[in-house]
């Protein structure tokens, strides 16, 4: 009962801030459950409420798709990516993908405020779309967490919103088919596992409409703010139990 609480409320707060921005769950759920249990359980337990909502989302934004040159190398190479990082995964010990995690926690707060309005021109977007498919592949698969690559390279092109979600949501979709049968294979997805990361999908959805009226009422500034607040206290306290 306690793991199932932890859980439920990891994904709260992930549905909150998904509700609020449309994006972004695995930041608040995934060091959450890492710092409560370990990076492979928090990436297991993550796996099913990072696919289902993004396949619903890739089909409902489809028209928004942008080149299929672009889409086709950042989906394929992250696809690629995710193997490579689930493979990490099963062979790095658990304190250091902590650890990994926490670097990676830590890139994502320095790159929102050392370049928040950082632009990026398609044509350039374009050739280093699957390079940093790739990259973003492995650090989701490996840490549970790819936005210091993915969210900021697509933010960075300035996208609309729609064209934004099609994208990233297609991204975590081809991880998603990659990674989950890995899963399996390595032994981390056992059907207790698989129960619980289902289930994991009620408060993540449930709490999305919270994050949406959330988002009238405060400005984009200071969720921003509250959020790199607190991902900085979860990040310190997994260095800390990496280290210590």
């Amino acid at each position: 009962m306690e793991t199932v609480l932890i859980i439920a409320a990891a994904f709260a707060f992930g549905g909150i801030l998904k509700g609020a921005t449309g994006f972004g769950a695995p930041i608040l759920a995934v060091p959450l459950l890492a710092l409560f249990f370990d990076v492979p359980f928090a990436v297991t337990v993550f796996a099913i409420p990072n696919l289902l909502p993004n396949i619903w989302q890739s089909w409902a934004y489809r028209k928004h798709r942008l080149p299929l040159k672009f889409v086709a190398g950042f989906t394929i190479a992250g696809a690629l990516g995710a193997a490579v990082g689930t493979y990490m995964l099963a062979n790095i010990p658990s304190d250091a993908l902590s650890l990994a995690l926490a670097g990676v926690i830590t890139a994502y707060i320095l790159l929102r405020l050392v370049h928040p309005s950082w632009t990026l021109r398609f044509s350039v977007a374009t050739r280093l779309a699957a390079p940093l498919g790739f990259c973003g592949g492995i650090l989701q698969a490996s840490s549970g967490l790819s936005a210091p690559v993915s969210i900021t390279f697509l933010n960075a092109m300035k996208l609309d919103r729609e064209q934004f979600v099609s994208t990233i949501a297609m991204f975590f979709v081809a991880l998603g088919v990659v990674q989950i049968p890995l899963l399996g294979g390595y032994g981390y997805l056992t059907w207790e596992n698989l129960a619980l990361s289902c289930a994991a999908l009620v408060p993540l959805v449930f709490f999305m409409p919270v994050g949406a009226r959330l988002a009238r009422h405060v400005s984009r500034q200071m969720f921003d703010r509250i959020i790199l607040v607190l991902l900085s206290g979860l990040c310190l306290k997994l260095y800390a139990t990496s280290l210590f």
